[in-house]
């Protein structure tokens, strides 16, 4: 019998929505448990001992938390390989995880709560820190692009969803909230594509549970 899964989550996470869309193409049932980001639940005792870093998402496999959203997704992968989140070829395996990384390594860092609140704590007003936001996404959008443009194909890496395709489109949602541009050859017409798949319907933040939470 497969071990229950439990993930720590809240609804406008996008990296939290990265792991939403890999169980859902996976079709794993899983339960979930809130954390109000803004009023700093995630840093409460009792969850940074799932996860010390206090953030989610953590997802909780029988007796063992993983943490780092990336890895969950790898996790899942492997323990349900169909559909598959990486292509078998090596080298496009590599460049599959190097395009989810410009996203959940570079952009999505340098843009989520955390580190908007430093900047207003450093006395950089409202404008200034979404201006910053913005940047980053936008520069970070620029190079994704570049790397996909020469594939063919409905998705990022062709006909099948990959890592990359979870990662950009929750980064979407981001840029959207920003004001960011993200008018960049073949990102609208992928999106349009993710979002038709009911998996990716199943796992936008308006569906949660949660969503109404602040």
């Amino acid at each position: 019998m497969p071990e229950p899964l439990v993930l720590h989550t809240f609804w406008r996470s996008s990296s939290s929505w990265r792991v939403r869309i890999a169980l859902a193409l996976k079709s794993m049932e899983w339960t979930g448990r809130t954390y109000r980001l803004r009023a700093g639940e995630q840093r409460a005792a009792d969850y940074l001992r799932l996860n010390p870093q206090g953030l989610v998402p953590s997802l909780e496999v029988g007796n063992e938390t993983l943490t780092q959203s990336l890895a969950i997704c790898e996790y899942l992968d492997e323990i349900r390989p169909d559909p598959p989140l990486l292509p078998a070829d090596p080298v496009q395996r590599a460049k599959v995880r190097a395009a989810a990384q410009v996203i959940a390594c570079e952009v999505h860092p340098l843009q989520n709560l955390k580190v908007l609140d430093m900047l207003r704590g450093r006395g950089l007003d409202e404008e200034a820190v979404s201006g910053w936001a913005r940047e980053v996404i936008e520069s970070g959008l620029e190079a994704f692009s570049e790397l996909i443009a020469a594939n063919e194909g409905p998705y990022c890496f062709g006909e099948q969803v990959t890592l990359a395709d979870i990662c950009l489109v929750p980064q979407l949602g981001n840029a959207r909230r920003f004001g960011a541009r993200f008018d960049f050859p073949r990102i609208a017409a992928i999106e349009a594509a993710c979002n038709a798949l009911p998996a990716f319907q199943l796992a936008v933040p308006s569906r949660q549970p949660d969503a109404e939470l602040t």
